[in-house]
């Protein structure tokens, strides 16, 4: 019997790990297929002056193959846009699209499309917002549709395939679904977001971070750990 997959579309490499791989450590754990689709190639995000991008971009790749080892991923996918400069643009959603008929994931987690400056310290990042929006749009209509992007069903051969339900990570005040998840899933979310040494001055302050995030938000379920998403039901 096939495995259920679930997918994590974000534009950034870490961007999951930060926001929801204590889920993902779960459902991997659970023998769930986890696939992670990484929009940008990761090529600006550091303030070293003597490196340049494409040596970031290698290092930010291996970093997440490192993590993706450590969560259990089956596969980490990337589109390889340009960092800092992503749009949800028909070519963006058309390449999520694509990865959603390949992989027939019955969940699918992303990062919030809007830029929410009343319930959030987080000014937020361009790319996150776009990648949100692309993968959204690629789940209703364009991943569902035979007839939108036809060559991904007449030349590619990749049937349409509804994606069931949609999560969204780190939704701050608004989210209504808070995923329980275990001491073990935590503690190993944290082992593979410190894979990501480029990105982690001080790991000692982001592992403290993740757990106590983590707990906070077990509080809204009487649960010790938790993540929280808004949750779509797709009908």
């Amino acid at each position: 019997m096939k495995k259920k997959c679930m997918m994590v579309v974000t534009a950034h490499p870490d961007d999951a790990d930060f926001g929801c791989s204590a889920t993902v450590a779960k459902f991997s754990r659970k023998g769930w297929d986890v696939v992670y689709v990484i929009c940008t190639d990761g090529s600006k995000g550091t303030e070293d002056r003597t490196i340049t991008p494409k040596e970031l971009s290698k290092i930010r790749y291996e970093e997440q193959k490192n993590s993706g080892i450590v969560l259990g991923l089956k596969d980490v996918i990337f589109l390889n846009y340009p960092d800092g400069y992503l749009e949800p643009t028909l070519e963006v959603r058309k390449d999520i699209s694509r990865q959603i008929r390949i992989w027939k994931p019955e969940i699918l987690i992303t990062t919030n499309p809007t830029r929410d400056l009343n319930n959030s310290t987080y000014l937020g990042h361009p790319d996150h917002f776009a990648a949100g929006e692309a993968t959204l749009s690629a789940v209703f209509p364009s991943a569902r549709d035979h007839l939108t992007f036809p060559d991904l069903f007449e030349k590619e051969k990749l049937e349409p395939h509804k994606v069931k339900e949609v999560w969204i990570m780190s939704y701050g005040e608004k989210a209504d679904f808070w995923n329980p998840v275990s001491e073990l899933d935590v503690d190993t979310s944290i082992e593979a977001l410190l894979k990501h040494v480029s990105q982690i001055p001080n790991p000692e302050s982001a592992a403290s971070w993740m757990k106590k995030r983590r707990q906070d938000l077990g509080k809204n379920i009487d649960s010790d750990y938790a993540e929280s998403f808004k949750k779509f039901v797709m009908n």
